[in-house]
């Protein structure tokens, strides 16, 4: 077999067993490249023989936090010759279940024990043994999607946004997204296994905990996602806290430009953004730190990665890390600057009729984020008028519009209404095209991943009053 993530792990230990590998900020113990190995070994030689026997080339819904004892399992689970599939640890059983159906997964690895799912009939054993690992996606369906990767695409993306954002071995990776989402494997996990740079397993996601884990353990680089860069710059922290900070990512969501002024300008810190998703890897990713702050730029495609453009705005990804025959097209619109910066210009495909005419929920929403103050925004069909839209924007910091959470509540008065966005937007969108209802959101939710929950918005459209 060609090169794997476990033989360009067992040759960085080799090479430098005691080169510190991972810092578990919970219980702030140091380990070894020996160390964790040894630990991952032991976790597979705990297990019973017949178990250990039943899992070559079998899938396993691995559901961990991040922390050690996620690196055991899932270097114990490749040590075994499974292919794991990481799930959010956060995921009530029976979501962990579908995903293991949508997976063929025959055992499931969830709080601390490793289970037999009985499937009828059961899944057969993988016929290709350079199968690495499964990413779990479900983008805003909410239905599991498998998306199955070999070892050579793996490592491919790591390295390829090694080089692209300059991840040395010599660095430390704040980790704080999910080790097991596509942005964690390509950004914290890969740069570990394949090229020895340690990672740094945040205590706590929450700012002032971040911000004590930077000034004990001097973390070097930080990917991030918006919700979590916005804390950060609405917090007192002081800037010395994010001064060993070399590079500062923003992935997993749209980053505003409001967002990343306000970090800039506490913090005298540009954030770097970064784009790609589960079936290509990482695409692009701005080098300079200052992309951010224009709407939609995503910097210059990675190293490694080629688009090939279509005339409708859409575009093919191309590269060694690429899913699948190598070639994939990502569900977004874009255009390139004359730096040949990549812009993304929204969804494509989502059109809803409005009075039998067409419209791009995209234009609506960019619309909707070009107006001062909105930070993010989400268009869809109106859930009781069939002739017109509704809308949901968020904004942060005005005084002159109605805001609630993402409760639905109101967080401050109610005056005046959102009638303010809709005649601003007047001079930009055809009459037909400003949506009928708009709600106002301090934040809008999350996904655990970070991403915009565009379920949960559609069920608060639907649930606000006329």
């Amino acid at each position: 077999m060609s090169e794997t993530v476990l033989h360009c792990w067992r040759a960085l230990v080799r090479a430098h067993p005691e080169a510190t590998a991972l810092i578990d900020g919970a219980d702030g113990r140091t380990w070894t490249r020996a160390a964790l190995g040894e630990a991952a070994s032991g976790w597979l030689r705990a297990l019973p023989a017949e178990t250990r026997a039943a899992l070559v080339r079998r899938r396993v819904i691995m559901a961990e936090p991040n922390g050690a004892r996620w690196f055991h399992v899932f270097l114990g689970l490749l040590e075994a010759g499974a292919i794991p599939a990481p799930a959010d640890a956060r995921e009530t059983p029976a979501a962990l279940r579908a995903a293991a159906a949508a997976c063929s997964a025959a055992w499931l690895w969830h709080e601390g024990a490793l289970e037999n799912i009985p499937l009828s009939p059961p899944p057969p054993r993988a016929r290709r043994r350079d199968l690495c690992l499964i990413k779990l996606t479900s983008g805003s369906t909410g239905t599991p999607k498998a998306l199955v990767f070999t070892h050579a695409q793996m490592l491919a993306d790591g390295r390829q946004l090694a080089a692209a954002m300059d991840i040395r071995p010599a660095d430390l990776n704040l980790a704080v997204i999910p080790l097991g989402h596509s942005y964690g494997l390509g950004n914290l996990v890969m740069p570990l296994l394949a090229q020895g740079t340690p990672a740094l397993c945040a205590a706590s996601p929450l700012p002032r905990a971040l911000a004590a884990d930077c000034e004990r353990w001097r973390p070097t680089i930080f990917p991030a996602v918006p919700t979590l860069l916005r804390a950060l710059a609405q917090t007192d922290i002081a800037p010395a806290a994010l001064a060993g900070l070399r590079a500062i990512i923003s992935a997993g969501a749209p980053l505003a430009p409001e967002i990343a002024a306000a970090f800039a300008q506490k913090f005298s810190r540009g954030i770097h953004a970064f784009y790609g998703t589960s079936e290509t890897g990482g695409i692009a990713y701005d080098r300079t730190g200052r992309a951010a702050l224009t709407a939609g730029n995503v910097g210059t495609p990675v190293n490694g990665v080629t688009l090939r453009w279509r005339r409708d705005g859409r575009f093919a990804v191309a590269g060694a890390a690429v899913h699948g025959r190598g070639v994939c097209s990502p569900p977004d619109r874009a255009e390139t600057n004359a730096r040949g910066e990549l812009i993304l210009l929204g969804r494509a495909g989502r059109f809803a009729k409005i009075a039998g005419r067409r419209v791009n929920l995209a234009e609506v929403e960019n619309a909707l984020r070009a107006l001062p103050g909105v930070t993010d925004a989400f268009v869809a069909e109106h859930p009781s008028r069939p002739d017109a839209l509704a809308a949901a924007v968020e904004i942060h910091g005005s005084a002159d519009i109605p805001v609630r959470d993402a409760a639905g509540r109101n967080a401050r008065a109610p005056e005046p209404r959102p009638a303010t966005l809709r005649a601003a937007l007047g001079p930009r969108l055809a009459a037909w095209k400003i949506p009928a209802r708009i709600l106002v959101l301090k934040d809008f939710p999350v996904t655990a991943r970070g991403k915009t929950d565009r379920r949960r918005l559609t069920a608060l459209l639907a649930a606000t009053p006329r």
